[in-house]
């Protein structure tokens, strides 16, 4: 009864004050108001497994500022998708990616080993690229390298690539190509020098090498070299190989045995090799780096030379770097990284391989100057290629977004994009 009176007397309140009750509705239409905007992700950030936005620029996902450079712009936010099941499979990783994740793993770009351009790399990573190669040279030693490898890691967005690991790569051959060295790094010798010791022990150096790579960050090295140069007397004359003793011998046995002898102690230490540069460029005068028009004129579909690739490949090896020569002998009309005679017939059926194809440098190749940024990444995807390396971090959003234009655009292309974004996945996770 108590309550009754009580509750009578509100009413009549209520009634005899018309601003009361104004109030009272403010109060509870601006408490709503404010739980809405609790659920709204500030602007430019998207949920984890969100599906990709309607591309509103020609360069979805990245943003050109009216000066014409370009600036990393995070996808609109959109509705969360369903979580991935606790152990996810690759086929499961892929479905929970949007587009323009997939296109991301499909990129290697290069990060300066003392960290300098952390922050231009790190906008890259956020906008979805995938994978990294340290590049230059640093003798500031491990911790300092860790260093740099864990501040990029810890710059991803989770919603950048949905948590899939980051390919951290360098060029950790030896001699004259080592990009990591001082304190916690061990001197590496030239391949050639490599050639010249026990392959049970080259092994086991190696397994020390990536040790010391793994405790940096550092999960893929761009070696072995397999390439095959003909003989002592023509080293010299071969400008990317033998000029600087990167070759293991000058018979594809020795080559084989010493080069998959260091590719086995790179695995032994859990970091993967790549074996480079298929179909071989030990029989060419020119660099592709600082030349063009480079041209191997002997080489074969079914040549020896090819020896030390297949028996990687038999051995388990997942990653092999495509070389960016013609082959005149193989399929003349096209630049290896755009044929795919190469790497669709000659390694994926002739070798059985079904790992990870990499470009070598698709930016700066002064070899593939005829074409834009945008072409090569297209066509070496249309070709049949995996992971399109760039050493110039400037061209990866024009050719990022080349790449995920024509996917967008082309069904055909579409499914080289998914096919390859598969492949990278299950080499992320061991397949």
């Amino acid at each position: 009864m108590g309550n009754d009176r009580i509750d009578k007397a509100m009413i009549h309140l209520l009634k005899s004050s018309r601003i009361s009750l104004l109030i009272l509705f403010a109060l509870v239409a601006g408490a709503f108001a404010g739980l809405a905007h609790a659920d709204t992700p500030e602007p430019g950030v998207r949920a984890v497994g969100d599906p990709p936005p309607t591309p509103t620029t020609p360069q979805a996902g990245f943003l050109t500022s009216p000066g014409g450079s370009p600036e990393a712009l995070a996808p609109p936010a959109g509705p969360s998708e369903p979580p991935l099941p606790p152990h996810p499979t690759p086929e499961q990783r892929l479905a929970g990616l949007t587009l323009e994740q997939r296109v991301g793993q499909l990129f290697m770009v290069a990060a300066k080993a003392d960290g300098s351009d952390a922050g231009t790399v790190a906008d890259l990573l956020n906008n979805h690229v995938g994978n990294i190669y340290l590049a230059g040279r640093s003798q500031a030693g491990l911790a300092a390298t860790a260093s740099v490898v864990a501040k990029l890691k810890a710059a991803i967005s989770p919603a950048a690539s949905r948590g899939l690991p980051l390919s951290v790569a360098t060029d950790q051959e030896g001699g004259s190509v080592q990009v990591l060295r001082g304190p916690g790094f061990t001197p590496i010798p030239a391949a050639l020098d490599q050639g010249n010791s026990n392959p049970d022990q080259l092994r086991a150096d190696a397994r020390q090498w990536g040790s010391e790579l793994l405790q940096a960050g550092v999960n893929v090295d761009l070696a072995p070299v397999l390439d095959t140069v003909p003989s002592p007397e023509f080293a010299p004359s071969n400008k990317p190989i033998g000029a600087f003793k990167r070759e293991y011998g000058f018979i594809p046995a020795t080559v084989s045995e010493h080069g998959n002898a260091m590719a086995a102690g790179l695995r032994d230490a859990g970091v993967a090799p790549v074996a480079k540069h298929f179909p071989g460029m030990g029989r060419v005068r020119l660099n592709t780096d600082v030349s063009a028009n480079v041209h191997d004129t002997e080489t074969s579909r079914t040549d020896p030379y090819l020896m030390p690739f297949k028996a990687a490949i038999d051995g388990g090896l997942r990653w092999v770097m495509i070389s960016n020569a013609y082959y005149d002998k193989i399929d003349p009309d096209h630049a290896a990284p755009f044929s795919s005679e190469i790497m669709r017939t000659m390694l994926r059926t002739d070798a059985g391989f079904t790992g990870i194809i990499v470009s070598d440098d698709l930016c700066n190749a002064v070899q593939l100057s005829p074409w834009s940024v945008g072409d090569r990444a297209t066509n070496f995807i249309s070709a049949g290629g995996t992971m399109v390396l760039c050493a110039d971090t400037a061209s990866v959003p024009a050719m990022y977004a080349q790449v995920l234009q024509r996917a967008q655009a082309d069904p055909d292309f579409r499914k080289s994009v998914d096919a390859a974004a598969l492949t990278v996945l299950q080499v992320k996770a061991g397949k």
